[in-house]
């Protein structure tokens, strides 16, 4: 039997009005969408009647503080916090999977474990968690910390935090609950575990009181790009959120993360690579390049650098010339990846610091391919036969006239090419990715049992419990 053909997977990103930072301002965006679920709703029935993958929501805890005269001008003040907003949004939908960000920084496992394993049973199967540490100072002064915490204490965290998480998940075995009305016996006590974790950061006894999820975990989506982010992510997650440089970085990226996969006893494919792309689609290249130079001009210069310099981790570039070079930038608390990113490209393209700070606002450091269906076509196609990428989150300027043109003139190029699906192949999230349901960690390794703390016998005084 011949193999099924590989093909493309797409998330759609619906960030706030649209990914470029002045989107918001353009005539096909919904300015005053943020707090309205109908607009959400929409967009993601139009990803769903186009069968996207997913729609995926980015989400930070914090207002950012962009400094400048046109700082009011930003559209990412006041929006629905996401898990809620998915909830709403799974039961307007039915096949589409619905990811949302929540930090590792200020939550607890326990929460977030309850929360999504809630949302993959109301959605039926099609919830997914972006773990993400959290890298503003902003956000951590909403969280009782005067600062925030280094990063590679922020990873040390989120490796133990999504470890429980992913424990916290396997509680219940897929059979646990007998509901025998005539014994009176609703689950089965054999069947129930607790995690007895016991860690630097956490105590966590459990055992998680929701069933097993539908998609046994939902789907787990990471977005470090560090050294530390690329172990975690090989090691835990199902699909990486990356952004989107030139081709032979993206290769590299690619190639490092599949090899550290296997490293980790997994199948190269247990893991999709998802670089985000903004696209601007013209009827000619002509008509491309003056939208995009459209949607450049809507973002005013002051939020442009106010925003650089959040990407670059605080620093302050007020005293250098916009038009001269990126000065060197020292450590910070902030992301690395993000920092490095936005310095890797400064350099490799000697851009001054008026153009980074554009690219930076316009396209949040992804890449931005402009031109016609035809040409988007071709680009997407080519970094995923030259294994670049396993799919795409499409991050449209504007919100929803961005979407609805790459639904419109993209996707069914991708699909007379036999690159995108026609039908949806099942009813969850891992099953539309290919990707298999984990089996119950206490299932696999029986001597990892814990007993939940109800059951255990109150021990001697001066014994402890095992």
């Amino acid at each position: 039997m011949t193999a099924p053909k590989r093909q493309i997977k797409l998330f759609a990103h619906l960030l706030n009005t649209g990914n470029q930072m002045g989107g918001w301002r353009h005539p096909d965006a919904h300015a005053g969408g943020l707090h309205d679920i109908d607009y959400f709703l929409s967009m993601a029935r139009s990803a769903e009647v186009a069968k996207f993958d997913a729609v995926f929501f980015a989400d930070g805890p914090g207002f950012r503080r962009v400094e400048g005269k046109d700082a009011f001008s930003r559209m990412d003040v006041g929006k629905l916090e996401p898990i809620t907003m998915l909830a709403a949004l799974a039961m307007g939908t039915s096949h589409i999977g619905l990811i949302a960000t929540a930090s590792t920084s200020f939550n607890e496992p326990y929460n977030i474990a309850r929360k999504f394993a809630s949302l993959d049973h109301i959605s039926k199967g099609r919830a997914g968690w972006n773990a993400v540490t959290s890298t503003g100072e902003n956000e951590a002064h909403n969280f009782n910390q005067r600062t925030l915490n280094d990063h590679d204490t922020r990873y040390q965290r989120a490796e133990e935090f999504i470890d429980v998480v992913r424990g916290l998940w396997d509680s219940w075995e897929d059979d646990a609950f007998l509901l025998d009305k005539e014994s009176g016996r609703y689950f089965d006590p054999d069947k129930l575990h607790a995690l007895g974790h016991d860690g630097p950061n956490f105590f966590v006894h459990g055992p998680l009181n929701v069933g097993r999820a539908p998609q046994g975990h939902p789907l787990l989506v990471q977005a470090g790009g560090s050294p530390a982010g690329r172990e975690l992510g090989a090691r835990t997650a199902d699909a990486i959120f990356t952004v989107n440089p030139p081709l032979d970085v993206a290769k590299a990226f690619y190639a490092d993360m599949k090899q550290r996969v296997v490293a980790h006893g997994r199948k190269a494919d247990d893991l999709k690579i998802m670089p985000s792309i903004q696209v601007v689609i013209g009827a000619t290249a002509k008509e491309a390049a003056e939208k995009a130079a459209y949607l450049d001009n809507l973002v005013h210069p002051d939020l442009a650098l106010s925003w650089l310099q959040m990407s670059l981790g605080g620093v302050d570039l007020s005293g250098y010339p916009l038009d001269g070079p990126l000065p060197e930038i020292p450590p910070t608390k902030g992301g690395h990846s993000l920092r490095q990113g936005v310095i890797d490209r400064a350099k490799r393209f000697d851009l001054t610091i008026r153009q980074i700070a554009t690219h930076v606002a316009a396209t949040r450091l992804g890449e931005r391919f402009v031109g016609t269906a035809t040409e988007i076509a071709d680009i997407l196609q080519h970094q995923f036969e030259e294994g670049a990428a396993d799919g795409f989150v499409v991050s449209p300027p504007y919100l929803p006239g961005g979407l609805d043109e790459f639904i419109a003139d993209v996707v069914p190029i991708l699909r007379e090419r036999g690159l995108f699906r026609t039908e949806y192949e099942g009813t969850t999230l891992r099953e539309n990715l290919g990707l298999s349901r984990p089996e119950n960690l206490f299932v696999a390794q029986p001597e990892r049992h814990v007993e939940p703390e109800i059951w255990q016998k109150a021990a001697p005084a001066g014994e402890a419990t095992v």
